[in-house]
């Protein structure tokens, strides 16, 4: 299917802080810690993916991690925020590519969000939590002892050292808070010099990141309640965003705009999301009929099927294969027809359209892995032999798709390869999150497969991983 669901794997789950400091930086990325306590939405698609790649590779390259070091990832929520939590990953929302007009807006975040991981930015937030927890403690435990002597005390005096007991504590806690939003901003301050300088080095415009931050400026005038996530989690302040605008316009790229194929490739992807994620009488109220162009029709044919009724999968077929009439080479609007042949069971009838989907677009493992669902639905052995063929190989690009991992284990399973079975559902269980589970599975697979070979040895790394704490 062109979008799938996941939460975020074990490694990156979210850690809570009683402590004043980590209760900070969880107002300071609210989108962040809020979503993570729960598993992040991620979402998978095949088509905005590729996308992403495409305007983060040039910013990576300049940054310095180039080379599939760092993976855009995307959540699932419709509000306007992107962040970074480690080195590796920059997750944007949905929200924010529904609102970005232009791809440039897009690229923009993106710099942005590299300068923060070139700088070392969460690091260095850590570090500063790690010594303001020893901080912290310090001042409660002198806080809270000054209140009990004074409750022992009793008396004027007693209620006086309980009162500067209170003081301290209270004291303690804004000093903290007061570093580390300093500390914050001028990282904020930090990564838009950096975004500029990628952005420069690629010769792109600036324009987006400064209209981004341009929009959202008066929205720090709102209480928290009713800001988007991303002002709360970028702090900004008059002088900075003068800085940025100064760097932005004094570029000599700064009226460079994105190329059309680029711009209508952007347009595609919000309409997908559009028709995918919202209502469908609110796509054919973003894109009525009225409306012509590819990316209109496009949502229209998606909130056509998901409408439903008699003659729904028909009439979503034909809008769809319209489009393919004029854009043969086009290997989405193919993986969509797929798409509404297996929503409506049949598997058999997508094989052909996620054929030439592949083959226009070779490089993409989730298109491989929803051409392995299909074609394993024909059984016999050759169909199984091809599916299998087609999901190692999408794990050795993707190694992170459980979905992979399960329709894998369900082949062996069909088989009779139990423990090999056994050992794809491990490692579909750790990519998801649930590591007992993972384990428990891999202890059952290393127990028959062959001591010390490839599989063998991923088992025994889940074995013996230990959740981060």
């Amino acid at each position: 299917m062109p979008i799938i669901w996941k939460s975020l794997p074990a490694p990156w789950s979210a850690r809570r802080s009683v402590i004043l400091a980590a209760t900070l930086i969880a107002s300071l990325m609210t989108s962040a810690v809020g979503v993570r306590a729960q598993g992040l939405p991620l979402i998978r698609d095949a088509e905005i993916e590729a996308l992403l790649q495409d305007y983060s590779r040039p910013i990576f390259e300049v940054a310095g991690f180039g080379g599939g070091r760092v993976t855009v990832r995307i959540i699932n929520s419709d509000t306007f925020n992107a962040f970074v939590i480690d080195g590796a990953n920059v997750f944007i929302n949905t929200g924010t590519l529904m609102q970005a007009g232009t791809p440039n807006e897009v690229i923009g975040v993106l710099a942005h969000e590299s300068g923060h991981i070139a700088g070392g930015h969460m690091a260095a937030l850590r570090s500063r939590i790690a010594k303001d927890q020893t901080r912290a403690l310090l001042t409660q435990v002198l806080g809270i002892g000054a209140m009990v002597a004074g409750g022992v005390t009793g008396g004027d005096g007693g209620r006086d050292t309980m009162q500067g007991g209170a003081a301290l504590l209270q004291g303690g806690s804004s000093v903290i808070m007061k570093g580390l939003l300093a500390e914050r901003r001028s990282q904020e301050s930090a990564a838009d010099q950096a975004g500029i300088k990628y952005l420069t080095a690629t010769k792109q415009s600036g324009k987006g990141m400064l209209d981004t931050f341009q929009r959202f400026k008066e929205q720090e005038y709102l209480s928290d309640q009713f800001q988007d996530p991303f002002i709360r989690s970028h702090p900004l302040s008059a002088e900075r965003l003068a800085r940025l605008s100064q760097l932005a316009t004094t570029s000599p790229y700064y009226n460079n705009v994105d190329p059309p194929s680029l711009q209508l490739r952007h347009d595609l992807m919000r309409a997908k999301l559009s028709g995918y994620l919202e209502t469908p009488a609110a796509v054919f109220n973003r894109y009525p009929d009225s409306n012509k162009t590819l990316p209109a029709r496009y949502a229209r044919a998606i909130a056509t099927f998901f409408r439903g009724g008699g003659g729904a999968l028909e009439s979503a077929l034909q809008q769809t294969d319209s489009m393919i009439r004029e854009n043969p080479s086009y290997p989405y609007f193919h993986e969509l027809r797929a798409d509404f042949l297996m929503r409506s069971g049949k598997l058999a009838a997508a094989v052909p359209s996620l054929r030439q989907a592949l083959k226009l677009a070779p490089n993409s493992p989730l298109i491989r892995v929803e051409l392995a669902t299909a074609v394993q639905s024909l059984n016999g052995e050759d169909a199984q032999k091809e599916a299998i063929d087609l999901l190692r190989k999408s794990l050795v690009e993707d190694p992170e798709n459980g979905h992979a991992y399960r329709l894998l284990a369900t082949i062996y399973y069909k088989q009779g390869r139990g423990p090999e079975a056994d050992a794809m559902t491990a490692q579909a269980f750790f990519n998801e999150g649930d590591v007992k589970q993972a384990q428990v599975f891999a202890k059952r697979a290393q127990l028959k497969l062959r001591s010390g070979s490839p599989e063998w040895l991923k088992n025994d790394d889940i074995i013996n991983y230990k959740p981060q704490t």
